[in-house]
C-alpha cells in the first residue's frame, strides 16, 4: 500500500498572498463598476460609498452590526469550504442551518426550566447533530448510490424550508404573535450575552472565530490532508488506501454540523425564536463568501466581513444617499462574477 504523505505544518504565506491580491483587485474593479452605475443613475458615487462606509463602520454600534451579519456568513462559508475542498458539492447549508436552528430551539423548549449553563451547551450540541444528520443524508446517498449531491442538497433545502414553515405556522406558532409565522420566545436566561450595550453582537461571533482557528488546524492535520486528497482525485485516494465513501460521509457530517451552529447563533443570539425567514439567501451567499476567500479560513474572514459590510452599508446607502438597494445587489453580483473570473483574468501572472 502506498504511504500517505504527511501534511505540511507551515503556512505558505507567499501562495496565500498570490491568491488574495487578485480577489482584492476584483473587488476593487466591481466597486469601480458600481461607481459607474451610480453615475449613470444620476447619483454621486462618492456620497453613496461614504454613506456605505459610515453605515458599516461609522460607529461602534454600526461596526458591531457588521460583525453580527458577518457571523453566519463566516460559519456557513467554513462549512461550504470543507465540503468543496473534498469535492463534495454541498449547497445545502441553508437547510442545515434550519435543522440546526430547529434542533437547538427544541432543546430550549423542552428544558426551559433547566439552568442556562446546561441548556446552552446542550442546544449547541443539538444544532451540530441536527445539521450533521441533514447533510449526512446527502453524504450517504452520494457514497452508496452516487447520487448527485447538488440535487440532493438542493431538495433537502426545500424540505427544510417547508418543515420550518409548517412548524412556525402550526404546532409551535406563537399564540400571541398576531398571526406572524414565528414561535414563542426562548427563556430570557438562554439568550446569549451581548458584548456592546444597544447592539446585537453576542458570543456567537466568538464561536465563528473559534471555528476559523479549528479550520486552520483541520487543514494542517492528517484528516484534513486526506480530505484534500479525496477532493483532488478519488482515483489517487483509492490507490493510496483511503476509503473514499467513508471520507465523503464524514465530510458531509462535519460540514452539516458546522452549518447547524449558524442556526444556533441565529436562535440564541439574534431572534430568540424560530421564524420562517431565518435562513433566506444565506446558503447561496455562503458559497460566494467561500469562493471569494479561495476556500481558505483566513480569506473567508475577509470575504465574510466584506459582504456583511455591503449588507449593513447597503441599507445606509438607501437611506442616506437615496440609492436603491437593488443597486447594492448589482455591485455584489459584479464582485461575484469578477472574483469567479479572476483565475482567467490573472492566470498569466500567477505562479
Amino acid at each position: 500500500m502506498t504511504a500517505i504523505p504527511k501534511p505540511t505544518k507551515t503556512i505558505d504565506w507567499r501562495g496565500l498572498a498570490a491568491r488574495i491580491w487578485p480577489a482584492a483587485l476584483a473587488v476593487g474593479l466591481a466597486l469601480l463598476f458600481g461607481a459607474l452605475l451610480l453615475l449613470a443613475s444620476g447619483r454621486n458615487p462618492i456620497e453613496a460609498y461614504t454613506a456605505l462606509l459610515q453605515g458599516a463602520f461609522g460607529s461602534p454600534a454600526r461596526l458591531a452590526e457588521t460583525f453580527v451579519k458577518m457571523t453566519p456568513f463566516l460559519i456557513l462559508a467554513i462549512s461550504v469550504s470543507v465540503s468543496f475542498r473534498c469535492g463534495f458539492w454541498n449547497i445545502g447549508a441553508e437547510g442545515q442551518l434550519i435543522l440546526g436552528a430547529i434542533a437547538s430551539f427544541s432543546v430550549a423548549l423542552l428544558l426551559k426550566s433547566w439552568p442556562a449553563v446546561v441548556v446552552l451547551p446542550l442546544s449547541l450540541l443539538a444544532s451540530v447533530v441536527g445539521g450533521a444528520l441533514w447533510s449526512g443524508i446527502a453524504g450517504v446517498l452520494k457514497a452508496r448510490f452516487n447520487a448527485n449531491e447538488v440535487i440532493t442538497t438542493s431538495m433537502l433545502n426545500f424540505i427544510a424550508v417547508y418543515l420550518l414553515a409548517y412548524i412556525v405556522n402550526g404546532p409551535l406558532k406563537d399564540p400571541e404573535g398576531f398571526n406572524f409565522p414565528q414561535s414563542s420566545l426562548i427563556a430570557e436566561a438562554f439568550q446569549l450575552p451581548r458584548f456592546l450595550a444597544g447592539s446585537r453582537l453576542n458570543i456567537a461571533f466568538l464561536v465563528a472565530l473559534v471555528l476559523v482557528v479549528v479550520a486552520l488546524l483541520f487543514w494542517r492535520s492528517t484528516l484534513g490532508f486526506r480530505t484534500e486528497i479525496v477532493g483532488a482525485s478519488r482515483r489517487v485516494a483509492t490507490h493510496v488506501g483511503l476509503n473514499v465513501n467513508r471520507t465523503v460521509i464524514l465530510v458531509a457530517l462535519i460540514t452539516g454540523g458546522v452549518a447547524g451552529i449558524a442556526g444556533w447563533g441565529e436562535i440564541f443570539g439574534i431572534h430568540y425564536r424560530l421564524i420562517d425567514a431565518i435562513a433566506v439567501g444565506m446558503g447561496s451567499l455562503a458559497v460566494v463568501v467561500a469562493l471569494l476567500g479561495d476556500l481558505h479560513p483566513l480569506g473567508m474572514v475577509v470575504s465574510a466581513f466584506l459582504f456583511a459590510a455591503l449588507v449593513v452599508g447597503g441599507n445606509a446607502m438607501e437611506r442616506g444617499a437615496g440609492v436603491p438597494f437593488a443597486l447594492v445587489d448589482v455591485i455584489q453580483g459584479s464582485i461575484i462574477l469578477l472574483v469567479l473570473a479572476r483565475a482567467y483574468i490573472f492566470r498569466g501572472r500567477r505562479s
